[in-house]
């Protein structure tokens, strides 16, 4: 198993507190080898096994337990007299009205609850609104470059053009990397994505009218592909919406709305918004879209389509979420800022280019950031090692340093 040190450090760090604790991300990222993990840290740290509760809504056994009347019966019966009991529910929004049961066992004394989804409409709804101020989200996602490394044991440099191929997710940097396998290994994994989590949702639309359905998978897979092509740039409902009628398909943009945000919900692809660098605000025409694993743009795409660029900026922009930042696109008149990366009081903008080396890319660079008249810091990330250094107070620091950074 990859052991996923910093996302156990932050259940650790929960452990006992009076919230539940949510961990997101998309399938296959290794939130249900972390909840075994940690419970297997419980009991080395003195929690007997009869104290800890597992289910896994996605094992047949668990079959009965899809009725949130059963569920909370058989958790009931499980509690651990007069000492804390640990819940675990694994791929909780598998069982219709989920959100009573944990309702009810939160006001309970002495139990510790852990849910994991794959969807984050899981914390939209009812749920949100009955736990308001009740839960905390933990945000999966797949390896870190520098994971990845750890995994591998191989080179940085070496491993790097690997990662940009195969992804984090913890399974392919394990497996035995030949291209039929990884085909085989990213389609299965797609198809269950796309397909199943949609399926989920469609359940959850019967009991909110409100949220219009998703019924076409043909049509989604063709979103998803041109949100994988189109990724790192600026797109919006409308962009998308001409493209699919200028090939042959006719859709409204409500529709391409609501298919866009499936694919948001189910966490293959993160939205950026722009933010006004001057105005300090957000911008709410166009955004960015990153996708969440590389291995998966690279299935999803033709080969040709290829882009080192992109892949080192979806790369940052994923590395900084895991940080703990708000990442926005920069707006500063005509000018354009990769990412400005907010958290509390603290402001960091960023360039990402793969070289400096040509004077005129240089002078690209570094010219929106020279712009920026505030004293927040400001950093260019390269693949080069030849421009390194502060440039009037502006960092280009080597990318590859920089994500070997904890």
């Amino acid at each position: 198993m990859v052991q996923r040190k910093e996302y156990l450090d932050i259940l650790l760090s929960w452990k006992d507190d009076k919230v539940i604790k949510v961990v997101t991300g998309i399938r296959r990222c290794g939130k249900s080898t972390l909840l075994g993990q940690f419970q297997t840290l419980l009991i080395k740290n003195g929690v007997d096994s009869s104290q800890i509760i597992s289910i896994n809504f996605e094992e047949l056994e668990y079959e009965e337990l899809l009725d949130y009347k059963n569920l909370y019966a058989y958790i009931k019966e499980r509690i651990s007299p007069e000492r804390k009991t640990y819940v675990f529910l694994d791929e909780i929004q598998r069982v219709d009205f989920y959100e009573k049961v944990v309702d009810s066992l939160y006001v309970k004394d002495d139990i510790d609850i852990y849910i994991t989804g794959s969807n984050s409409y899981m914390l939209s709804g009812d749920l949100a609104t009955l736990l308001t101020g009740r839960y905390v989200e933990i945000k999966m996602l797949p390896l870190s470059f520098r994971e990845f490394c750890e995994i591998t044991g191989k080179d940085s440099d070496e491993v790097l053009s690997e990662y940009m191929k195969v992804g984090g997710l913890p399974y392919a940097a394990v497996m035995d990397r030949k291209a039929e396998k990884l085909n085989i290994y990213f389609e299965g994994h797609y198809n269950t994505v796309i397909v199943k989590d949609i399926e989920e949702r469609q359940s959850r639309e019967e009991k909110d009218p409100a949220r219009r359905k998703v019924t076409d998978i043909a049509l989604l897979k063709n979103i998803a592909k041109f949100l994988a092509s189109a990724a790192g740039s600026t797109v919006s409902v409308r962009s998308v919406t001409d493209y699919l009628i200028s090939n042959g398909r006719k859709v409204s943009p409500n529709t391409v709305d609501d298919y866009m945000e499936a694919l948001c919900e189910s966490f293959i692809f993160y939205e950026a918004e722009r933010f006004n660098i001057a105005g300090k605000e957000l911008l709410k025409s166009n955004r960015k879209m990153y996708i969440v694993d590389l291995g998966l743009r690279n299935h999803i795409l033709p080969k040709k389509t290829y882009d080192l660029g992109f892949g080192i900026e979806n790369i940052v922009y994923f590395e900084l979420l895991r940080r703990g930042y708000q990442v926005n696109i920069g707006k500063l008149g005509d000018a354009e800022v990769d990412f400005v990366a907010r958290k509390n009081d603290e402001i960091i903008y960023y360039q990402v280019t793969t070289d400096m080396t040509a004077e005129e890319t240089f002078e690209r660079e570094m010219k929106p950031l020279k712009l920026i008249k505030d004293n927040y810091e400001k950093m260019i990330l390269t693949l080069d090692r030849f421009t390194l250094g502060n440039y009037e107070g502006i960092k280009v620091v080597n990318v590859v340093e920089w994500l070997l950074k904890k």
